[in-house]
């Protein structure tokens, strides 16, 4: 029985987050077909989406890079099997879903031409320095970087960890990326993108 409680209790935190990472209007970010228009994406591009979740950019990622590779990693099995499901049903073939957390990517060094990270690093305050430098890592030279976050708030009204962009400015120019351009997409987000030279 307490296994039973247990397990309908993880279905229904795992149902929370689903619905939270689908819902535009509750991630407060920017849509993947207006990142798509930002992005100066090749179609031979090999695209790494970090922490991919539901694969909200993965999907419209991998269809702009026909030709390219968008590799979807994620902590959770069971957001790469549903990434793996929405991919089949769509025919797309260009996916690679890896297990693997931000701070060990499971990916070779200079094997990528874009970084995507939406909504994850505030969660990995301890481990920031380290997932920028394996972001680092895997990024081709003149590879870019793209991260979207919440902004930090004066007075939060809410106990969610945020990082404000001048911070994670600092951030990502300690780990050896330079910064391109800061975005704000809207008031409660902003979007910073650097480039490995």
């Amino acid at each position: 029985m307490k296994d039973e409680k247990y397990h309908s209790e993880e279905i229904e935190r795992f149902t929370k987050r689903v619905e939270f990472l689908e819902d535009p209007e509750k991630r407060g970010d920017i849509s993947p077909e207006r990142l798509l228009s930002i992005l100066p994406f090749k179609k031979a591009d090999h695209i790494l989406d970090l922490g991919a979740g539901t694969g909200y950019f993965t999907i419209p990622t991998a269809k702009a890079v026909e030709n390219g590779v968008v590799f979807a990693v994620d902590i959770d099995p069971n957001m790469l099997g549903m990434i793996q499901s929405k991919a089949k049903k769509e025919k797309i073939q260009n996916i690679k879903t890896l297990e693997g957390s931000v701070d060990d990517i499971p990916l070779s060094e200079d094997s990528i031409d874009f970084v995507l990270v939406s909504l994850v690093l505030h969660e990995l305050k301890p481990l920031l320095s380290a997932s920028l430098r394996e972001i680092k890592r895997v990024l081709k030279p003149g590879g870019s970087f793209v991260c979207m976050e919440f902004e930090a708030e004066e007075n939060p009204t809410h106990p969610h960890p945020r990082i404000s962009s001048s911070a994670m400015e600092q951030e990502i120019t300690a780990a050896g990326l330079k910064v391109t351009q800061k975005l704000f997409p809207t008031d409660k987000t902003y979007m910073i993108i650097a480039r490995k030279s």
